[in-house]
């Protein structure tokens, strides 16, 4: 199956010069599927035209709300987006006071496989396309009742299930179609890419001039916790993440944020904080703690609100700006992979 979502404007004016039609209809294509409308919606093509793309493969929408669960306690939606090979990702909108985040998958799986995580339980079964990402967005902004001349989604966060940059074209691709004026027009100042720390893929990010807002997935400061719950830190080490960070800030001026998930007897100790502001004390970063959520397959165990309180007193304490991110979304199992584990099982 061929996507539109996957194409530029410019691409879609090659598609469209390709089947002899005039080319304003590149430009009317990209905005019903920008607007998420699939075929049968798109009033302001001909139907002759629209047949011929679908009789040589074409979709219209890269991703579909499958299931939506809507949160009681705040208002959070956790989706389950269905792509057109009938497998199934997990995106989760949450609401707050400057606006609406979502956050995005990029991969079916994942390959990383931390001690942690429900996205790595089965194992990367493969990439996304940069439509299908950005099918999930344009999904999400249609279910919440926006288009794109009043967008819902105001904020993207690249932080569900897979790394991003070990899809690193697609997820390029779906950064520069997202922020394409004619399109959803997401500012990169309003995107979050989230990498566990593939070095090699993210210098190769740093030339690309797209200033997102990085944040690096650390959970430990310490190089022996660190590789016990991240395999990757066997290859790319806490000192070259950290160094991959200032990078960037030099780069691009823009504030980095450290994930810490805070794992009860794993590395929420005195001496792990103390390991952590040895690393960036004067560093101008924000940390965001986070109380793991429990996955019952991994079986580790989230630390206490009261000790996660205390981990982050003693950053503040030594100058380190942090803070403890709000559980949003509890009593929808707000957890990556989750949602996508009982699909998959009970289908």
């Amino acid at each position: 199956m061929k996507l539109l979502t996957d194409l530029s404007l410019d691409e879609l004016k090659t598609l469209v010069s390709s089947y002899g039609e005039p080319s304003f209809r590149a430009e009317q294509l990209y905005l019903n599927v920008n607007a998420g409308k699939d075929f049968d919606e798109m009033t302001n093509v001909g139907k002759t035209f629209k047949d011929r793309l679908i009789a040589d493969g074409y979709a219209a929408v890269g991703a579909r709300v499958l299931q939506s669960h809507l949160s009681k306690l705040d208002g959070t939606v956790k989706f389950l987006f269905s792509l057109t090979d009938d497998n199934v990702v997990e995106g989760v909108l949450m609401r707050y006071k400057y606006g609406n985040t979502l956050c995005i998958s990029t991969q079916v799986g994942c390959r990383m496989n931390c001690a942690f995580c429900a996205s790595g339980l089965e194992g990367l079964k493969r990439n996304l396309t940069a439509g299908e990402i950005l099918g999930e967005v344009i999904a999400a902004n249609r279910f919440d009742g926006g288009d794109l001349n009043e967008r819902k989604i105001t904020n993207i966060v690249l932080m569900g299930s897979g790394e991003p940059l070990d899809n690193y074209d697609n997820v390029v691709k779906f950064l520069r179609l997202v922020n394409h004026p004619k399109g959803l027009n997401v500012s990169y100042r309003n995107i979050s890419l989230s990498t566990c720390g593939l070095i090699d893929a993210f210098d190769r990010f740093l030339e690309e001039d797209i200033p997102v807002t990085m944040t690096f997935s650390l959970h430990a400061a310490r190089d022996e916790v660190r590789s016990e719950i991240m395999p990757v830190n066997k290859k790319y080490g806490v000192d070259k993440v950290i160094d991959a960070a200032k990078r960037y800030f030099d780069r691009t001026k823009r504030r980095v944020v450290f994930e810490y998930s805070l794992i009860k007897g794993v590395n929420d100790g005195a001496e792990d904080a103390a390991a952590l502001i040895r690393r960036v004390k004067g560093f101008p970063c924000l940390v965001n703690l986070i109380v793991l959520n429990y996955v019952k397959e991994r079986g580790l165990e989230g630390t206490s609100r009261k000790d996660a309180y205390r981990f982050l007193g003693q950053l503040e304490k030594a100058g380190v700006e942090a803070t403890v991110r709000r559980t949003m979304g509890a009593d929808i199992e707000g957890a990556c992979g989750q949602l996508r584990a009982k699909y998959v099982k009970n289908k």
